[in-house]
């Protein structure tokens, strides 16, 4: 059972739940989005630490999650309708210090709601998506193209989500525990609150929608101009994404102003969730304006102090 505890806020004609933690934190808003096929609960690592850290921290079921707003046309989640999501969130929020965090379909909303600036940001952190432009050059290649065939499979009418919620939705609890390097971090009792959420009805179909709807504005996407991102951004990648290989990262500092970029060895595409010990402490010194460790440094300073052997508090069911 997903141990978050909601609030519903209405925003852009639909209703999200949004996971809210330490109203009025002095350091502003973070604003947390998940991926496919996650849910806020994806967060449950760093929620706490931001919160240490003095943030108001919002993570919202996305719509088409969760018990958030499924709306039903495939239309519904083309990036305009997504992206004024994501702003009608911060606009509730009532702050003026945004730091925006996204994850797989979170951060490619991310970037482009720092590239086409819907709202000022004061900070973007960024996990294991690339930048639009770096994808786009990628998806030219073989390489890049097998590894997204997914993508492709989704396009097809209502068997997408017989596959996805066949026996209880397997092929959700599979998609953590077969592309994580370290399956430990996925038990059941994990798994199975992204399984019971994507039973719900109309969630399959709506997680999936994401993907349809990309594809149909891919021409649009494609043609659109990319400015140079100037907020300052944090990337985090996971190098044993089995969905984006680390070619697709390269070129990044082209498009953005003021870059910083850490890969994680022997981590997958759940990089928050796989490896938070890592990312909290790659993440919270960023925030703080300090020099950001390496994975291999973090992982001799835990070594060296039993104390960072354990990450804190969390979120998970079996805690």
């Amino acid at each position: 059972m997903d141990p978050l505890t909601y609030r519903t806020i209405a925003v852009n004609g639909v209703e999200l739940q949004v996971s809210v933690s330490n109203e009025g934190g002095p350091r502003g808003l973070a604003l947390l989005l998940h991926g496919f096929p996650e849910l806020a609960f994806s967060w449950r690592y760093q929620i706490p630490a931001l919160v240490d850290a003095g943030y108001e921290v919002w993570a919202p079921n996305l719509r088409g999650y969760g018990e958030s707003s499924k709306p039903r046309p495939v239309a519904a989640y083309g990036i305009d309708l997504l992206l004024a999501d994501v702003a009608g969130l911060v606009d509730a929020s009532g702050r003026s210090q945004v730091t925006l965090v996204g994850h797989d379909w979170g951060a490619a909303l991310a970037w482009m709601f720092a590239i086409r600036e819907v709202r000022p940001l004061e900070r973007l952190v960024i996990m294991n998506v690339p930048h639009p432009a770096c994808l786009h050059r990628e998806l030219r290649t073989f390489r890049q193209v097998r590894k997204s065939w997914y993508v492709f499979a989704f396009q097809i009418p209502w068997l997408p989500e017989k596959i996805l919620t066949a026996r209880r939705a397997k092929a959700v609890g599979n998609a953590f525990t077969n592309w994580a390097v370290d399956e430990s971090r996925f038990p059941e009792a994990v798994t199975d609150v992204y399984r019971e959420a994507a039973l719900a009805p109309g969630a399959a179909r709506s997680m999936i929608n994401w993907y349809r709807a990309a594809l149909r504005g891919r021409r649009t996407a494609g043609a659109e101009k990319l400015p140079i991102i100037t907020t300052p951004t944090l990337m985090v990648w996971g190098l044993e994404d089995k969905a984006l290989g680390k070619q697709t990262t390269d070129g990044t500092d082209e498009y953005v102003d003021d870059l910083t970029m850490r890969f994680l060895p022997d981590v997958s595409h759940w990089v928050q969730q796989e490896a938070p010990e890592t990312v909290n402490a790659m993440l919270l010194a960023w925030l703080d304006g300090l020099d950001v460790p390496e994975a291999e440094e973090v992982a001799a300073e835990r070594l060296d102090d039993p104390a960072r052997a354990s990450i804190g508090p969390s979120l998970n069911p079996s805690d």
